[in-house]
């Protein structure tokens, strides 16, 4: 009948209508669901664990980076920007901020060494610098460099190179340098134990090791995590951050071995310095600040 012939197309039209509508109306949920999960993750506060307080410690610090204590109460701050924009920063207790040392490129590693501070450069092939009384004296060269830890009689270093990163040892009395270690992958920690052990990170395989220098390789201390970054040797153990864009954590890895969550959600975690036990500060620098931690005492937590 012509009735039903006409009738035909219009109900294919109609269909593919509505399968055009049910599709697009799909793809708006999932574009909102993704955006909703992205503005979760990107606000989503930090989170400590149980026992654990944490706050703002120092904001609006755009490519916070690394920090370290220097002589009088003295905190100094990298910014990590590059092509020479980035900056030493130092604040005298309850002082403001001060520029102490400009033109660098992507500053990411700070020690305290022999009265002054050691700065190291990851943006190209830089010498590291030790830095007092106003004067930066070049004292090694490497390529990316960016951990780096001191202890009474040696300087380490490590490279953050994709391949080919090298550990470093510079001895000031010889003012001569060693590589310990070679083909590492994004070298990003040091730390330097009381008791002389020496941890490092290699970012990309998501791992922590152990240096052992009558060995030809290093044992593997913890691995499986997110990007870790930088380390610190305190008194409750090696203290690891995470350098992950989202859902970065702050980790405490216990003389016994076991891993423990301390902060969660962090955006890009960077230096951990110790103010005292129980207490430390770390460089947040996804949100451009300075977070820190307290331990809670056992007598002022919740049931």
């Amino acid at each position: 009948m012509p009735g039903h012939n006409c009738a035909r197309p219009i109900l294919f039209l109609a269909l593919k209508v509505s399968m055009f509508l049910k599709k697009s109306l799909l793809a708006i949920f999932m574009l909102a669901a993704v955006l909703s999960f992205m503005a979760w993750r990107h606000y989503f506060p930090v989170t400590a664990a149980a026992g654990w307080a944490v706050k703002t410690h120092l904001d609006d610090l755009p490519l916070v980076s690394a920090l370290a204590w220097g002589e009088n109460g003295a905190l100094f701050i990298s910014l990590e920007h590059g092509k020479q924009r980035g900056v030493l920063l130092k604040r005298m207790p309850d002082g403001p901020l001060q520029e102490v040392l400009g033109g660098l490129n992507k500053p990411d590693g700070l020690a305290h060494f022999r009265g002054g501070v050691l700065v190291s450069q990851e943006g190209g092939e830089h010498p590291v610098l030790w830095v007092r009384e106003g004067q930066a004296e070049p004292l090694f060269a490497g390529k990316n460099i960016e951990g780096i830890a001191a202890d009474t009689n040696y300087v380490y270093a490590i490279e953050d190179r994709p391949e080919g990163g090298r550990l470093w040892r510079y001895d000031p009395a010889s003012r001569g340098a060693e590589v310990l270690r070679s083909g590492l992958a994004v070298g990003e920690g040091l730390a330097v134990c009381p008791d002389g052990r020496l941890f490092y990170s290699e970012k990309k395989q998501g791992w922590i090791k152990l240096y052992r220098p009558a060995a030809d390789s290093d044992p593997i201390v913890h691995a499986g995590l997110n990007a870790p970054g930088y380390l610190m040797c305190g008194q409750e153990g090696l203290w690891i951050t995470e350098d992950a864009t989202h859902g970065a954590r702050l980790l405490l890895m216990e003389a016994g071995g076991k891993l423990r969550v301390i902060l969660e959600h962090l955006r890009s975690g960077q230096a951990i310095l110790a103010i005292a036990p129980g207490r430390l500060l770390i460089a947040e620098q996804g949100r451009g600040r300075i977070l820190e931690i307290n331990r809670i005492p056992s007598s002022n937590q919740q049931p």
